[in-house]
């Protein structure tokens, strides 16, 4: 049945894939959900999930259609899921930047720091000179974007701009897992 659809779909036939959509729609979706636990963004995976098994049926070769599609649809939840974790970690970091010590701070969070201070206590050298003086007040020190410009005589904008290229210097040149 499977196999009659895809060789519909593959020569043009539109109606043949809302069919192919409406036998795994539910299925789909209860995949996706498993990895993302979210119902609107399950609902958004599902769609988007369609759309690559659509385009990407060109590619496949009769190995099992459930199977393949439950590969595309669990990779593509677990994308989403890596990338809303990132996008979370993002939204920390500027927070740890706005407000220096979150009120309520966990254990967690105050043993992942220090390990991180640690690392970055251990990288310094490593650092252009011009970064070194800022990453090390902000991140290890503790030290505000205020002090850090009286300290070193400069304007707040110029220590907000050496910590932001500071960050894009050790993204660029040390490892993402060192530092996350």
């Amino acid at each position: 049945m499977d196999d009659v659809l895809i060789e519909k779909i593959k020569s043009g036939n539109d109606h043949a894939f809302r069919l192919l959509v409406e036998k795994y729609r539910n299925y789909i979706f209860h995949t996706v959900y498993g990895v993302l636990r979210n119902e609107k963004d399950a609902e958004d995976a599902a769609q988007e999930v369609f759309m690559k098994i659509y385009t990407s049926l060109p590619q496949y070769e009769k190995q099992g259609f459930k199977t393949w599609i439950t590969r595309i649809a669990v990779n593509h939840a677990i994308d989403i899921k890596r990338k809303k974790i990132r996008r979370q970690e993002e939204m920390n970091v500027e927070y740890e930047e706005t407000s220096h010590a979150p009120p309520g701070v966990s254990v967690e969070f105050l043993v992942l720091r220090k390990e991180q201070q640690q690392l970055l206590r251990e990288r310094l050298d490593d650092l252009p000179e011009n970064y070194r003086g800022v990453v090390e007040g902000f991140y290890i020190e503790d030290r505000t974007y205020e002090e850090l410009a009286q300290e070193l005589d400069v304007k707040v904008k110029t220590v907000e701009v050496r910590l932001y290229r500071a960050r894009q210097w050790m993204k660029k040149h040390w490892k993402e897992d060192d530092f996350s």
